[in-house]
């Protein structure tokens, strides 16, 4: 069985969460059956290997973990990396841990951003009114 692991930064603040939060909900709508997990790399719980223990004791041999990072900085290339070994190293062949792409560095995330970048703005070729 397949599942899913979000894994976003953290923050201190617990409001910072609530876009992440949603995104899990609205995958949780589209794929009720698919095991899914929210994770934080520092300062909120659970953590990326606690989550992911959770998603293999619910029977996952799969897990696509989603670095939920609008780029691939200091954290995606360096933190995320040895974290993943381990579960590696723990669960050997029993589960597989695909590790994406950050969300940020995906062209349907760069097309949104996009997109909403330019929705503040008038239609191209019309003046403010």
């Amino acid at each position: 069985m397949d599942g899913m692991l979000l894994f976003a930064h953290g923050a201190r603040d617990p409001a910072w969460a609530r876009p992440f939060e949603e995104v899990a909900r609205r995958i949780a709508l589209q794929r009720p059956a698919m095991p899914l997990a929210l994770a934080f790399l520092e300062f909120m719980p659970p953590g990326l290997e606690e989550a992911a223990h959770g998603l293999a004791a619910r029977g996952c041999r799969r897990v696509h973990i989603v670095p939920m990072f609008l780029g691939a900085g200091g954290h995606v290339r360096k933190d995320i990396p040895p974290l993943i070994e381990r579960l590696r190293a723990h669960y050997g062949t029993t589960v597989e841990w695909c590790l994406h792409p950050a969300l940020g560095d995906q062209e349907p995330m760069l097309q949104a951003m996009t997109e909403a970048s330019l929705a503040f703005l008038s239609p191209a070729g019309q003046e403010p009114t």
